[in-house]
């Protein structure tokens, strides 16, 4: 039995709100689970590292305090994504929540991303720079560091505000939060995520491969260094290149295949789920890059008092694995 025009119709419309639902209710799942338990881990990490600060401040766990605070803010606007799903991707709430919700969402993804490579970095150093290492401890350095890079991901985000805010790009009649682009918007908004992708993604991914392949190698090749910190090496290695595979590429993959085929793709969303799940996974991170979560006072490498450079060598050998 053929069915008619308007039938079909129906039919369609039908299976666009079943899709419409399951896709909710799968991103609705995702962020429950990912505020329910990266809430309280990073609360935990936030109350350890403003210790462990006051006390003795150190470049890596300054960075560490921000990407906490950086998963933070990401949680704590998460309520209004979870809103959104309920609400089968339909913004319910004041316009404005909308554009906040967007800057921070998405700021929060690439601060992170860079947040780690700059522990990368602070790690390649230490081992393979010992001394510049021990002159560059002061904790401005790192403070200056964040701050940057919290310009640096806001000032590239603010795409978002652009997007919705500006007379000429707005679509102030769309129920969708940022999402059901016209070509317009499109036409601006798809060479700025193409962009966001080689700056914010591909770079720090490499450089932290490259950082911490680099420490693995001058680690192997000191027979003095024990075999369980050179497997906490590899453990950080790997744990922080993990987030990068598998939370962070797919969604900004999808920023070069919407620039390619000229929208975004259907599948963004659920990569984007990925990323958030992310403040999950950054509290292993801490434990495997930084002392705070692993060792006492007395297991420090860097000490104030002046040695000799074969010594500072060893010292902030150690000092980079703890």
């Amino acid at each position: 039995m053929e069915l008619t025009g308007k039938e079909v119709i129906l039919s369609k419309i039908q299976r666009v709100i079943m899709e419409l639902t399951v896709k909710s209710e799968v991103i609705l799942s995702v962020y429950i689970i990912s505020f329910l338990i990266g809430l309280p881990a990073n609360l935990l990490a936030l109350y350890t590292f403003s210790v462990k600060i006051h006390s003795k401040p150190l470049p890596t766990d300054i960075l560490l305090l921000n990407l906490t605070v950086s998963d933070l803010l990401f949680l704590i606007i998460l309520p209004l994504k979870m809103h959104e799903a309920a609400s089968n991707m339909i913004w319910t709430l004041p316009y404005f929540l909308c554009t906040v919700t967007s800057l921070t969402f998405f700021s929060t993804v690439y601060t992170s991303s860079l947040l780690l490579m700059a522990v990368s970095v602070v790690r390649y150093i230490g081992v393979a720079f010992p001394i510049t290492y021990h002159q560059l401890l002061k904790p401005v350095y790192a403070i200056v560091i964040s701050a940057v890079i919290w310009i640096i991901s806001t000032a590239h985000c603010s795409i978002t505000i652009i997007i919705q805010e500006l007379p000429s790009l707005a679509n102030k009649n769309s129920s969708v939060c940022y999402g059901n682009f016209t070509e317009k918007q499109l036409k601006v908004l798809l060479p700025v995520r193409l962009e966001l992708f080689f700056v914010l993604c591909l770079v720090p991914l490499l450089i932290c491969v490259y950082c911490y392949l680099s420490c693995i190698w001058i680690l192997y090749s000191r027979p003095r260094i024990s075999r369980a910190k050179k497997q906490k090496a590899i453990g950080m290695a790997l744990g922080t290149l993990a987030v990068f595979l598998i939370c962070v590429i797919p969604y900004n993959v999808s920023h070069v295949v919407g620039y390619i085929e000229g929208k975004s793709p259907i599948w963004r969303d659920f990569a984007l789920l990925i990323s958030a799940f992310n403040t999950c996974i950054d509290p292993i991170i801490f434990y495997f890059s930084s002392s705070t979560l692993q060792c006492r006072s007395e297991k420090f490498i860097f000490r104030r008092q002046r040695s000799t450079a074969s010594r500072l060598h060893m010292q902030s050998t150690n000092s980079s694995l703890d």
